[in-house]
């Protein structure tokens, strides 16, 4: 009977994870390309805000995870320096909406892997198995294909994607260099609990200064649309429980697990882009995007094989 508890337990909390990750880069979408909310910094903002509040009440009130304080300057220069990369990525993540099909944003960024690889032999001169380094060929050959085979492609929007996937990359790779004292370790939780304060504080005048008309706009929008507000603060929460449920997911299953389910979910959220938006694809987008996903599990498998 236990065991069917914990079988029901992981497997809500997989759907909540894959409802959350999804929801929120479907509703991204819709509010920063179909609704007329073009503030991807404002709306960044608003899901930074979200965090720095639920982080609080799941973790001091409501204890979903122990407390981890903050034990010196140096410490939080360096968690600061993590938000400002983490600002980076989110931000020019939510700019590539605007431009591009989630399809093909989710295609590009599954080259994440790619980087990652790049920017720890930059780094740290880690070196992998030269069989894990050839796993990557295809990863980015596939996005090369996409790219090509793309009816809506935009080069802006290209960039800023790319740009944002190496951010999302080198933040990982900072996080392991910076927290690599056993005593300055936090959790995915405690991080953001204290990333998403100094995210708000950087993106609230960034988004007044570069987003001018923000307020007004939004006050506007809101009056037209009486699900307006509703709409920001159900993404702004989904934000927070993407994170939350990616943590908990990976605490109750395996690496392995995490790593096929992580596969899925960007193929998952593909096919319900396109079913809702209706964006045109190719068969050589398709098979582009095919290819990327082929070369992320051949470079997770030999990564596990070959360490």
């Amino acid at each position: 009977m236990s065991s069917k508890k914990q079988a029901l337990f992981i497997s809500s909390l997989i759907i909540l994870w894959y409802s959350s990750n999804i929801g929120v880069l479907l509703l991204n979408k819709y509010l920063l390309s179909n609704y007329g909310f073009r503030f991807p910094i404002f709306l960044t903002m608003c899901h930074m805000s979200a965090c720095s509040i639920l982080s609080y009440i799941s973790i001091v009130f409501l204890k979903i995870v122990p407390l981890q304080m903050i034990k010196s300057r140096s410490q939080l220069v360096k968690i600061a320096t993590l938000s400002l990369v983490f600002c980076g990525s989110v931000v020019g993540g939510n700019i590539s909406l605007r431009y591009l099909a989630v399809s093909f944003n989710q295609a590009v960024g599954a080259t994440t892997p790619f980087f990652t690889a790049l920017f720890a032999y930059l780094a740290t001169f880690k070196r992998e198995a030269w069989v894990t380094y050839g796993a990557l060929v295809p990863v980015v050959t596939g996005v090369v294909i996409a790219s090509g085979g793309e009816p809506s492609f935009h080069l802006f929007g290209f960039v800023m994607c790319i740009s944002a996937t190496a951010a999302r990359a080198f933040k990982s790779v900072l996080q392991g260099i910076l927290l690599s004292n056993e005593g300055e370790k936090l959790n995915s939780m405690n991080l953001l609990l204290y990333m998403s304060p100094i995210a708000v504080l950087v993106l609230l005048p960034a988004a007044l200064i570069m987003e001018p008309s923000v307020l007004d706009v939004t006050l506007e929008l809101g009056k037209q649309h009486k699900y307006m507000w509703l709409l920001l603060v159900v993404n702004s929460a989904m934000a927070y429980s993407a994170n939350l449920s990616n943590f908990l997911v990976t605490k109750h299953t395996s690496a392995l697990t995490l790593q096929v389910l992580g596969n899925a979910k960007g193929a998952v959220a593909v096919v319900i882009s396109i079913l809702i938006f209706r964006n045109p694809v190719t068969a050589i987008g398709i098979g582009g995007y095919t290819i990327t996903v082929m070369g992320v599990i051949a470079y997770g498998e030999a990564k596990r094989r070959f360490r």
